[in-house]
């Protein structure tokens, strides 16, 4: 008896976890049907949107493997081999007679490669609320956590009203606010002749101006005396090497996760803490040191308002890496152009000296007035963008307006969840809008135009439309007083002797967030004045 009714109970907890089972397997099957009904139902939805629009699909760039891993496979052998953007701009030379748009699949979502500057527009612009950053947050995440460049929404447009009211104050300050730091920077250079290597020093000499506009004083790297030079050094190192890992992860998305080593974590972590420190360090202090007012800087507004520490040491390398590496890289692309173009660098010479005579020190109004070496920066701006690739996720089904058909007019549709992505260093080689010169540095091709851009949404440095870049007065004019005073101090910059002089677009880049070369700036110095 005591046996048949424990075998009754046995059976009946089987039968009880078979029917748990079952019904567990029944929710799961129901669920995917409503999942797939649903995509159904809404593919059906597109499609119609699609053709109410007249949209036709863009040329699809041919896989060889399944899922295109052959596409994988080649972009992270270019990545290796530092030519990554010159591999893009050979895909998009396939394409360039039409301006058509390529797309193609890889892992993840469908991804539509802009190359009409009417598609550029309509994402950055005309519709830039149906498209969002996507998986963005969680790929940048492990460096920059919340902040303006992570953000979206009334967070973003919260972090961009302060930014934007500090950078308003900084276009009425005078040009003494670059002159120390200048400075400080023309000491390191060779005191009569030589060769060295400006690029370490430019990205020394924008964290010093960037952390003096930010945090009220700057950390004086190139002097070494507010933070040890070896502390300065591995900050930089970590910076380099965790910025590089966001790229790769960017690269990734949305499968960003599997990228995470630990040399990686180890360099955001040694980042936050010395931003941290840095904040700690300058809380202890009320009193004004360096250029701005402690009161008057963006940390003490942004303090104000941050909900906690990290939150706003979030803002502070959000900007810093905009503030520091952008620059630091247009300078030092700015020089490596100018040495290997000597009428640039003779044409430049001249209106310096016709505008500043004898003086040294080049007031707002006077770079102003230096219209070529605006166009300099410019052209080197075009050739060579900070930031080269970027990407949005629709957030809703929406169109782009050209790059459908055999003809390359008709609009594309472009589903909620497909990537768009674009790129400012591949555009800017479109023979088809720049000329067959597209390639070549030659600033004069900005000259007796009608508009400041005459190549519209085809040139982008800064980006464009409600998120178009905040600093880029303060960036150009640190810049442009940048160029002028080393060109003042050094009668003679040119290429060393011992230099390649290499084709445009053929140099090794080094490419994280953003996009430097990746044997630096090596130029020959010489304060003697040239016979």
């Amino acid at each position: 008896m005591k046996h048949n009714l424990h075998d009754s109970k046995f059976y009946a907890e089987v039968s009880l976890r078979s029917s748990l089972f079952e019904t567990i397997l029944l929710l799961c099957f129901a669920y995917a049907l409503y999942v797939l009904v649903k995509n159904y139902l809404e593919y059906r939805e597109d499609v119609a949107f699609g053709l109410r629009h007249g949209c036709l699909p863009p040329p699809e760039l041919p896989n060889r493997w399944p899922l295109g891993t052959d596409w994988i496979r080649k972009l992270w052998h270019n990545d290796a081999e530092q030519h990554l953007l010159a591999f893009l701009c050979s895909i998009a030379d396939g394409y360039e007679p039409r301006n058509m748009l390529s797309q193609y699949l890889l892992f993840g979502p469908r991804a539509y490669h802009i190359l009409d500057p009417r598609n550029l527009e309509a994402v950055q612009s005309t519709n830039f609320h149906d498209y969002g950053f996507g998986v963005r947050y969680e790929v940048f995440a492990p460096l920059l956590g919340h902040g303006i460049f992570t953000q979206e929404g009334p967070a973003w447009k919260h972090s961009r009203e302060l930014l934007r009211n500090q950078f308003v104050r900084t276009q009425y300050q005078k040009s003494d606010s670059f002159s120390e730091h200048v400075d400080n920077l023309l000491a390191c250079l060779p005191a009569s002749k030589g060769v060295i290597d400006l690029q370490p020093l430019f990205f020394k000499f924008t964290l010093d101006t960037t952390t003096a506009l930010l945090l009220g004083r700057s950390v004086y790297s190139l002097k070494g005396e507010l933070v040890a030079d070896a502390e300065i050094r591995a900050f930089a190192e970590n910076f380099d090497i965790a910025q590089g890992g966001l790229a790769k992860r960017f690269r990734l998305a949305p499968w960003h996760f599997f990228y995470s080593p630990p040399k990686f974590r180890r360099a955001c972590t040694e980042v936050h803490r010395f931003v941290d420190n840095y904040i700690r360090e300058r809380d202890t202090k009320s009193q004004k040191v360096g250029d701005i007012p402690s009161s008057d800087s963006f940390v003490d507004q942004l303090a104000q308002e941050a909900s906690s520490h990290t939150v706003l040491r979030d803002q502070l390398l959000n900007i810093l890496l905009a503030g520091r590496d952008t620059t630091a890289c247009c300078l030092s692309w700015t020089m490596r152009l100018l040495i290997r173009h000597d009428s640039v660098m003779e044409r430049l010479r001249k209106e310096i000296c016709s505008v500043l005579g004898d003086e040294e020190h080049p007031t707002r109004e006077q770079i102003r007035k230096m219209s070529y070496l605006a166009l300099v920066i410019k052209e080197s701006l075009r050739l060579f963008p900070p930031v080269p690739l970027n990407n949005r996720t629709a957030t809703k089904t929406t169109i782009l307006p050209r790059g459908g058909g055999p003809d390359g007019l008709a609009p594309i549709l472009v589903r909620r969840g497909e990537l768009v992505v674009y790129s400012q260093y591949v555009n800017a080689r479109r023979k088809n809008i720049y000329g067959q010169d597209a390639d070549r540095f030659r600033p004069e091709r900005w000259e007796g135009q009608d508009h400041a851009n005459p190549f519209g949404w085809a040139y982008f440095p800064f980006n464009g439309g409600p998120r178009a870049c905040l600093g880029q007065d303060f960036a150009l004019m640190e810049v442009s007083y940048t160029v002028v005073r080393l060109l003042q101090a050094f009668p003679v910059i040119k290429l060393p002797v011992d230099e390649k002089n290499e084709v445009i677009g053929s140099e090794k880049q080094r490419l994280t967030l953003v996009l430097s070369c990746a044997k630096g700036c090596r130029v020959e110095l010489d304060r003697a004045i040239a016979k």
